[in-house]
Parts: C-alpha cells; structure tokens; sequence
C-alpha cells in the first residue's frame, strides 16, 4: 500500500505565493519515492471534503503565515484526527503572536527587542506617540504586524516617518512598535532534538525583508560558516533551542537573531519556515550534511496528532 500524503499550500495569507514555491519544491522531491501517493490540495472551502475523500496518512503542512502557521489549520487537521508536520495549534498560535512570544522569551531569561504595542484605537496624537515612542524605545523603530511571517509589512522608522508607515498597517489594528537593533544577522534552525545550525544573512537592501528573502535579484548574501567565537555559536544555538522547547514547537523551526556587541537579541521564532531553493532551513541542513530529501523524510517521521 502506498503511504498517501496531501501537501497543503497556497492559502490566504500574504504569503501565498511563498507558499506555492515550497510546495512545488517538496513535491518534486517527494515523487522520487515511488512508495507515495502525493496531492497537492489548497485550504479552501472544499478542503476538509477533499480532505476526508483522499484520506491521507500524512498532511504536510506547507502553509505560510496566518490560517496555515497559527494554529487554525492545525486545529482542523486534530479534530479530523489527521497527522501532520511541524508545530502543533497552541505552539503555533503562540509562535506567530510576536506579543504573547516576547512575553514568553522575557519570562524565560531571553533577551529581546524593547517594545510597545500601538493600537489605532486609542487615537494618540502624533505628538503623543513620539514622545510616548521616544521615552520608552527611542528611535529607530521597527513597526510590524503582530501576527505575520515573512517580514510582511515591516518598516523601520525615525521620527520622521513612523507616523506616515503606521498609517500603512491600519488594516491591522493593532501593531508592534520595537526597538531596533543593528548589528549581524543570524538565524539557527532546530530540527525536532537538534540543534541544526546557523547561517548569517548580508542583505543589500535596508534589512532582511520580503524582497531580500525570495527575490533573487536582491543579491542577499548567505554566509556559512558562520564567523563567530565557538562560545558564540553554542550560545545562539542553545538560545534557539530553548525558544523552540519554551513554545512547544515540533519538526523544525527557524529563529531570527540580531547580534549586536556580543548579545543576541532573539527576535521571533518561524514554526514554518520556507522550503525553497532560496530557504534558508535546507541550506543550513545541506552544509550539515543532510540533504532535501532527507530533511523532507525526517519532518515526514515527526508527523503527528495530539501536539
């Protein structure tokens, strides 16, 4: 009997198109096994019908951002009592909240960005804010929404402009205003109990954002091995690893750091990080010594139920 797998992909998000991308490179990938029977499937209005007509052993979850990384597809994928990859639904819900996730890092000793949360409610004056912005942060600022991926609709800010970008993200009610921090780029993946590895990023653009990440016209530069001190490297690695334990998570996750004079500020945690030939997670894995097919089987063995 063929193992039946149905990818999920596309979606809702601002990150559909990402989303696609990954699923085309797993699907190829999972074709070369001869022991499978694979369909790619969206989460539309049909998707739990199709779902129950191919009864799949395993979903591989390949959404991005909201209603595929919050736990909402999760939770549909319990109550069908379906296996599936990566995190499960509180891990999920609590990852892709930059709000309640700072709060658990700050909790659990993990040092991370200064921040407020604004909402458009309250109708504070441009003055207001900037000083409000200016007592409690400082400038720059990076302003982003509380539950995207993918650097969707992230700015950074002076005192000039903050006023100008929030009023870009009134769609979402409520926003994070961080401190900013400069400084080198690193992210570090975990994959189940291990610590995978890290690899820096040079962006050409102002930071790492949608564009440096899937336009390859934008010429990121990915460096690994990573130039750091082995105290260093340990260091980032074991801090990446306890987010991912803190938060439950489950397969692999990507944290994003900022190092910056000799402390890494952690700054979110990816549970579904992308798969694509620019990604990050199967670079990382590639330079250790695991290829895509294996890292694609070994996310497959951690499928589950009851996260």
């Amino acid at each position: 009997m063929k193992k039946k797998i149905i990818i999920v992909a596309g979606g809702y998000s601002n990150e559909r198109e990402i989303s696609n991308q990954t699923a085309k490179s797993v699907y190829k990938e999972l074709k070369k096994n001869k022991t499978y029977r694979i369909k790619v499937l969206e989460p539309d209005g049909n998707f739990i019908k199709e779902l129950r007509k191919f009864r799949p052993d395993i979903v591989f979850n390949l959404l991005h951002g909201r209603y595929g990384e919050d736990g909402y597809i999760q939770s549909i994928l319990e109550s069908e009592k379906i296996k599936y990859t990566h995190s499960g639904v509180l891990s999920s819900s609590l990852a892709i909240d930059k709000e309640i996730s700072k709060k658990i890092f700050i909790k659990n000793k993990i040092l991370t960005p200064k921040y407020i949360k604004y909402s458009f409610n309250k109708n504070l004056s441009k003055k207001n804010l900037i000083q409000i912005v200016r007592s409690k942060l400082n400038f720059p600022v990076v302003i982003k929404p509380l539950n995207e991926g993918s650097s969707v609709n992230v700015f950074i800010c002076n005192e000039k402009n903050l006023f100008k970008r929030l009023l870009k993200l009134q769609n979402y009610n409520e926003v994070l205003i961080e401190k900013y921090i400069p400084g080198r780029e690193i992210q570090a993946a975990i994959l189940g109990n291990k610590k995978l590895g890290i690899i820096e990023l040079k962006p050409k653009r102002q930071f790492y954002d949608y564009e440096a990440k899937y336009n390859p016209n934008a010429k990121t530069q990915h460096i690994i091995p990573v130039i750091l001190s082995t105290k260093n490297y340990q260091k980032v690695l074991n801090i990446a690893y306890k987010a991912h334990k803190k938060l439950k998570c489950r397969g692999v996750t990507r944290a994003d750091f900022r190092f910056y004079k000799n402390k890494f500020y952690l700054l979110e945690v990816n549970t579904q990080p992308g798969m694509t030939s620019l990604s990050l997670v199967p670079e990382i894995a590639r330079y250790n010594k695991i290829n895509f097919n294996d890292l694609i089987e070994i996310i497959l063995k951690d499928a589950a139920i009851n996260k």
